[in-house]
C-alpha cells in the first residue's frame, strides 16, 4: 500500500513536470464557428477582387489606354512586393490566432508506460498509464482578451499597409509608363534635331570651304551636333532603364523589357483637372487608417499593462488511467484524478510592472503624435499634388500657345525659303528652335498625367 502511494505520487509528479509525448494537443478555435470552408478557387477569386478594389481599376480606364490597363492588372497579379504585402497580412492573422489560443484551455492526452524499482527492493514493477492533462488561465480580468484585441489591431493595420502597397505599385507603374511614352517622343524629336544639326554642320563646312563662314562658327556647329548625339544617348539610356523598371513592376524579366508595348505620345490622353478635392478623402487614405489602428492598439496595450498588476488565476486538471496490466488500465478503480487552482500575485518585481506601464504610456503618446502628423501630411500631400497638377497644366497650356505661334511663324519662314528670301541654313535653324519648343510641350503634357497619378495616390484612389 505504501508502495502504491509512492508510485501514484511519482506518476502525478512526472505528469505535472513533463511534456507527454506522443500527445494530442488541441484548443478550441474561433474558426470552428465556420462549418464549411470555401474552396481554394473561391478564395482566390475573392482575393483578386479586393486587389482590384484597392487600386480602383475603373479610374485607370479613364486614360483610355489598353496597354496601361493591362500593365496595372499584371502588376496586381505578379508583382512580388505585392505578394509579400499580402503574405504579411496572413502572417499577422496567424499571430492573432496564436494569441487567441492563450484564452482557451490547453488539453493534452497521451500514453506513458512506466517502469519502477524502489530503493531497498530487488523487484521491479511497471505501469501502463493514459494521462489527460488540462491547464487554463482563468481570464477573469480579460487581460488575455485585451492582448488578442491588441494583436487584432496589428492584423487590421497590415490590411491597410497592404492596400497602401497596391496603390504605391500601381502609381509607380502608371508614372513609369508615361515616362516611357515621354522618352519615346523625346527620342523621336531628338533624332530630328540631330539630323538638322548634321545638315547645318555640312552646310557650314561647305560655306567655310569658300570663306563664307568662319572656322569658329563651323566648330560651334560641330559641337552642337555632337552634343545632340550625346543627349540622344542619355535619352535612350533613360528609356531602357524605365523599361526595365516597368518589367520588374509587372513581374516580368527585364530581358523582355524592349518588347513592352505602349501608346504613341500623339495618341495619349490629357487628363482633366478637378477643381477641388473634398477633405473627406483624407479619412480613406490607408496610411491614415493604419495610424488610427495603431493608436487603438497602443491604448489597449496600456490597459493590458495596468492589468499586469492584478493576480493571475490558473486552473489545472489531471485524469489518468493506469495499471500494471494493460487490460486493466481503464478500470474506474485504476483512475487517478487531480483538480487544482491557484491565484498568484507578484509582490515584488523590482519595478518591472511600473516601468512597463510607463513605457506603454510613452509609446501611446508617440503613436498618437504620429497619428496627428500623418493627418497633417496627408492634407499636405493632397494639396501639393493638386497645386502641382494645376500649375503644370497652366505651364503646358502656355508653352502650347508659344509652340503654336512658333509653328505658325515657321510656316512663314518656309514661304520665305520657297520664295528665295532666306537660305536653307536659316530655315534649319528656325526648325531646330521649333523642335526644342515641341520637346518642352511634350514634357509638360506628360508631367500633367504623372501629377494626376500623384493626386490619385495622395487621395488613396478616391479621386
Amino acid at each position: 500500500m505504501k508502495h502504491s502511494k509512492t508510485v501514484a505520487a511519482l506518476i502525478i509528479t512526472s505528469f505535472l513536470g513533463m511534456n507527454i509525448n506522443p500527445a494530442i494537443c488541441f484548443a478550441a478555435s474561433e474558426n470552428k464557428k465556420k462549418n464549411k470552408e470555401p474552396k481554394n478557387k473561391v478564395i482566390k477569386s475573392q482575393i483578386s477582387e479586393y486587389r482590384f478594389d484597392y487600386v480602383n481599376t475603373e479610374w485607370w480606364k479613364g486614360f483610355n489606354d489598353e496597354y496601361l490597363n493591362d500593365y496595372i492588372l499584371k502588376a496586381i497579379e505578379n508583382n512580388h512586393d505585392l505578394k509579400i504585402a499580402t503574405l504579411r497580412v496572413e502572417q499577422y492573422h496567424q499571430m492573432m490566432k496564436l494569441q487567441f489560443a492563450n484564452e482557451l484551455p490547453q488539453v493534452s492526452a497521451g500514453f506513458s508506460p512506466t517502469g519502477l524499482k524502489l530503493p531497498g527492493t530487488t523487484s521491479t514493477s511497471g505501469m501502463w498509464a493514459f494521462p489527460v492533462m488540462m491547464s487554463y488561465e482563468l481570464d477573469l480580468f480579460l487581460k488575455n482578451r485585451d492582448k488578442t484585441r491588441s494583436s487584432k489591431k496589428e492584423w487590421e493595420k497590415s490590411k491597410f499597409d497592404e492596400r497602401a502597397s497596391y496603390i504605391a505599385i500601381s502609381s509607380a507603374v502608371g508614372a513609369t509608363y508615361f515616362n516611357i511614352i515621354r522618352a519615346d517622343k523625346l527620342i523621336e524629336l531628338q533624332k530630328e534635331i540631330i539630323n538638322d544639326r548634321k545638315q547645318i554642320f555640312d552646310l557650314m563646312a561647305e560655306r567655310n570651304a569658300v570663306g563664307l563662314t568662319s572656322t569658329a562658327d563651323l566648330v560651334s556647329a560641330n559641337k552642337a551636333y555632337i552634343a545632340a548625339t550625346a543627349d540622344l544617348s542619355d535619352l535612350e539610356k533613360s528609356r531602357m532603364t524605365l523599361l526595365n523598371n516597368l518589367a520588374v513592376l509587372i513581374g516580368e524579366t527585364p530581358d523582355n523589357a524592349a518588347k513592352l508595348q505602349r501608346k504613341s505620345y500623339d495618341d495619349s490622353y490629357l487628363v482633366k483637372i478637378p477643381e477641388s478635392i473634398p477633405s473627406e478623402v483624407i479619412d480613406q487614405r490607408p496610411d491614415y487608417l493604419a495610424a488610427e489602428k495603431m493608436v487603438e492598439k497602443a491604448g489597449i496595450d496600456v490597459r493590458v499593462a495596468k492589468k499586469e498588476f492584478l493576480p493571475s488565476i490558473n486552473l489545472i486538471g489531471l485524469a489518468a488511467f493506469g495499471a500494471s496490466s494493460l487490460s486493466q488500465a481503464f478500470n474506474w478503480s485504476n483512475m487517478l484524478g487531480l483538480l487544482g487552482g491557484s491565484a498568484m500575485l507578484n509582490l515584488f518585481t523590482g519595478g518591472k510592472k511600473v516601468a512597463n506601464l510607463k513605457l506603454k504610456k510613452n509609446v501611446y503618446e508617440q503613436i498618437l503624435h504620429d497619428y496627428y502628423n500623418t493627418n497633417l501630411k496627408a492634407i499636405q500631400e493632397v494639396n501639393d499634388s493638386l497645386v502641382s497638377l494645376k500649375q503644370d497644366d497652366k505651364k503646358y497650356k502656355t508653352n502650347r500657345k508659344v509652340f503654336d505661334l512658333e509653328k505658325t511663324d515657321f510656316s512663314y519662314s518656309e514661304d520665305k525659303y520657297n520664295a528665295g528670301l532666306i537660305s536653307y541654313l536659316d530655315l534649319l535653324q528656325r526648325r531646330e528652335n521649333l523642335l526644342s519648343l515641341n520637346k518642352q510641350v511634350v514634357s509638360n503634357k506628360i508631367d500633367c498625367n504623372i501629377d494626376y497619378i500623384g493626386l490619385y495616390k495622395a487621395t488613396g484612389t478616391k479621386l
